[in-house]
């Protein structure tokens, strides 16, 4: 029975669904009652999970659900999802983001042709998730649909990254969507059942995929990131409003993102002190000038911009000094999107 901090954080997105294993059915709700930073997070998840599942049906108000009248999407994600796994903080993210989707997409029921973004309906949006986690999944050697072969510097990452995501979601029209959900979530719920998804130590190994050598729990981060965003883009296109992650996601969201733009700016770029709402303040670019910029964004715009749904022009920000230097962080920042 877990009644640790950590173990009891691991089980938060199972706690939310509803699907708590029966031996920890008494423990987490006993953590929850003492541990106040727990609590916050639980309820956020919980609130992620009642927002997603939509307005009450059949006219009730808000609470007037009968005892075991589970909302139609709620009860579609629970019988789908696998059994909650016990991952590591650094996958923790992925988890959460492949739960939500996993919750929205019984909306998608009858809707599954609907626009979202770029030229992909809803089956091709969730298609390319299943094309974009095979790298991950193939160099871990778990439930990878192809043999990982390694990382090709000589090819450009992105032509080889359209062009996979081009034939599966060509492959993934000839299927029904459903099949293409249970393709996605096996492979998600092998990922988490990895041994890096649960140990920091086989975790911080650094690989290359998709052009960027990272260690392998950062990479968990990257495949949070896009899962969040396209439950976003598939929200916003079936007009249901989805949440952003959960604070403590979010910010691992931030900081790698961070690392990744001062990376891309390198050491010559013009100095700026970059800060974002309700956390760290970094400086971007040279470190051997004064700084000639400050710029803050909102942590959700920030990821948006780096993810490309907001442009550099109209992402809402407090900026003051020279705005070349505080436009070619922005550039910069919406140029590192691949999604």
């Amino acid at each position: 029975m877990t009644d640790d901090h950590d173990g009891v954080r691991d089980l938060l997105a199972a706690w939310a669904f509803g699907a708590l294993p029966p031996a920890e059915q008494k423990a987490v709700p006993r953590h929850l009652a003492r541990c106040e930073s727990c609590a916050a997070e639980a309820e956020q998840l919980r609130e992620t999970v009642r927002l997603l599942d939509g307005p009450p049906r059949g006219g009730r108000a808000e609470g007037a659900v009968p005892a075991g009248d589970t909302p139609r999407a709620l009860t579609a994600a629970l019988r789908a999802r696998p059994g909650a796994a016990r991952v590591a903080p650094h996958a923790a993210a992925y988890a959460a983001s492949v739960a939500g989707l996993q919750a929205l997409l019984p909306e998608a029921e009858g809707r599954w042709s609907t626009p979202v973004v770029h030229d992909w309906d809803v089956h091709a949006t969730v298609a390319h998730l299943l094309a974009a986690d095979e790298p991950l999944a193939g160099r871990l050697g778990v439930g990878a649909r192809v043999p990982d072969a390694g990382e090709d510097v000589s090819v450009d990452w992105t032509d080889a990254w359209n062009r996979r995501t081009a034939e599966v979601i060509a492959q993934e029209h000839g299927r029904t969507p459903e099949e293409t959900v249970a393709d996605w979530a096996a492979q998600a719920a092998a990922l988490l059942a990895a041994p890096e998804a649960r140990d920091p130590e086989p975790a911080a190994r650094a690989t290359t995929l998709m052009g960027v050598r990272l260690p392998v729990a950062d990479h968990f981060v990257v495949r949070a990131f896009e899962a969040w965003i396209h439950t976003d883009d598939i929200g916003r296109a079936l007009g249901l409003a989805v949440p952003p992650p959960p604070a403590e996601h979010l910010w691992r969201l931030v900081r790698l993102a961070v690392r990744i733009l001062g990376l891309a700016l390198g050491p010559t770029a013009p100095p700026v002190l970059f800060a974002v709402t309700g956390g760290e303040e970094w400086i971007l670019g040279s470190e051997a000038e004064p700084v000639r910029a400050e710029l803050t964004l909102d942590p959700v715009d920030f990821c948006l911009l780096v993810g490309g749904r907001h442009t550099p022009s109209e992402v809402p920000r407090r900026a003051a000094g020279d705005q070349g230097a505080v436009r070619n962080v922005l550039e910069r920042a919406a140029s590192l999107s691949w999604l």
